[in-house]
């Protein structure tokens, strides 16, 4: 018998490229097709998904015939209750098997699903990275993931199972090895784009890439209880039209999303503007808030982190989202003072400042100029000539504590601020530390004192 499987990975909430991943869908499918999605399909930088809380995600997913999902980081990222209930209210289950709160299963999240077609029982399992500091952070629990793929496939009777990984497909090749059983391995997480399907000890393994870009297809035959590929490939949504379906209903939750944000939260007496590459006041604020709300010598925040200022008036929910989407956690470390300064240097490069800033977490336009707190700098050119902290002659030699992100704690463009440790996180994101400190008295008239001085040449 033949048997035909859909898949996404890795969507990262770009929905107009999943109307048209719907359009291929709508192609590609029969009576004896199974449509799967790895993970990080909801990435809570939409307006849309974090204003309906999760519901938009389970919404396009049933109306695009999915029978399961796996839980991806992405997923996580806004705490156990937004999984729960995202999962909860979800028409198309969500998957994981060793993702857990305080020891106790996730509400609305299964560890695995069966699926019959025609008489063959397809055993779904999902899985979900293990991110040891992050998910106790915002109140999850991980158990070995090996042990409990092995404990589903032998307790429950299937003909073929199907693991839904968003743990990467380095790991999927360790886990095709070690755990027999095993039929097809969807994978997630790290993106990988697989023009045909690999054969891994004889495991199937697929990955569509990201974005939603491309959807995954496997054929194989399920014959003499043997699971067989036939065929495998990838679809580019480059070129097809978007299914005006997907696009009502992302519109229909955008409606609900802004209604529901819109409420002012307080109101400001000043307009922060903001700047990718000069010194602003809403980045301003995050590095004096930072600095307080962590207790440090230094707050440090790069502007690339924001896409936009606040005006003068009220402030919304929405608006938070909309210049902070970025699920970035508030973070300490300490540093010696000639990594810091090398950095900071670095930032006076404006085309440094404009660099593409991706990375883990991060969701702004570009990298952003490097915003302090509790420093004063003074800069000639693009070279600093003195830094000074609490007025008080900077030591390159000493280390400083500094608060920050954990998103420049271990990136790779200010690279010398990774030279850090003692790290601690946050549960609090950038976005939170904004609302707490626009709204605390003095931090936005603070904001405008400047911190970066430009000498003047003789």
């Amino acid at each position: 018998m033949k048997f035909k499987i859909l898949h996404t990975n890795d969507v990262h909430s770009n929905y107009e490229n999943f109307a048209k991943i719907k359009t291929l869908i709508d192609m590609e499918k029969d009576e004896n097709t199974i449509i799967l999605d790895a993970g990080d399909f909801g990435d809570f930088k939409r307006i849309e998904l974090l204003g309906t809380k999760g519901k938009l995600a389970g919404n396009l997913l049933k109306y695009a015939g999915y029978d399961a999902i796996t839980v991806g980081n992405n997923e996580t990222f806004q705490g156990v209750e937004m999984l729960e209930t995202m999962a909860h209210f979800s028409p198309v289950p969500f998957l994981s098997c060793n993702l857990l709160k305080d020891g106790k299963a996730i509400k609305g999240v299964k560890p695995f699903i069966i699926r019959r077609i025609k008489d063959v029982r397809f055993l779904v399992i999902g899985t979900s990275p293990i991110l040891p500091i992050f998910n106790e952070l915002l109140g999850f629990s991980d158990i070995d993931y090996n042990e409990e793929i092995k404990k589903i496939i032998k307790e429950n009777d299937h003909d073929v199972c199907i693991l839904l990984n968003h743990i990467s497909t380095i790991k999927d090749e360790i886990i095709a090895n070690a755990i027999p059983g095993i039929d097809i391995i969807i994978s997630g997480h790290d993106h990988q784009l697989f023009n045909e399907a690999r054969l891994i000890s004889n495991v199937i393994n697929h990955s569509a890439g990201s974005y939603g870009e491309y959807l995954g297809v496997i054929e194989f035959s399920y014959e003499n209880k043997q699971v067989t590929l036939t065929n495998s490939y990838v679809r580019s949504t480059k070129d097809i039209s978007p299914d005006h379906g997907i696009l009502e209903i992302i519109n229909e939750h955008r409606i609900e999303a802004i209604d529901n944000l819109s409420k002012p939260l307080f109101f400001i007496n000043k307009t922060l503007y903001h700047d990718l590459i000069e010194e602003c006041p809403i980045a301003n604020l995050i590095a004096d808030g930072l600095k307080d709300f962590l207790n440090c010598d230094i707050g440090l925040i790069n502007s690339g982190i924001l896409n936009g200022g606040i005006p003068e008036g009220e402030v919304t929910e929405l608006k938070l989202i909309e210049i902070a989407p970025s699920p970035l956690n508030a973070t300490s470390f300490e540093i010696k003072g000639r990594d810091l300064k090398e950095a900071l240097n670095l930032s006076l490069n404006s085309a440094i400042c404009l660099l593409d800033g991706k990375g883990p977490g991060f969701r702004g336009i570009a990298l952003g100029r490097l915003h302090v707190s509790g420093m004063e700098i003074h800069y000639h050119h693009n070279t600093i000539t003195k830094i000074l902290i609490d007025n008080k002659p900077f030591d390159e030699d000493k280390y400083y504590k500094v608060a920050s992100s954990d998103y420049l704690q271990r990136n790779n463009i200010y690279a010398t601020l990774a030279n850090n440790k003692n790290p601690i996180y946050k549960v609090e994101y950038i976005r939170d530390i904004l609302r707490i400190y626009l709204n605390k008295k003095g931090f936005v008239e603070e904001s405008f004192k400047k911190r970066w001085i430009k000498e003047r040449s003789n």
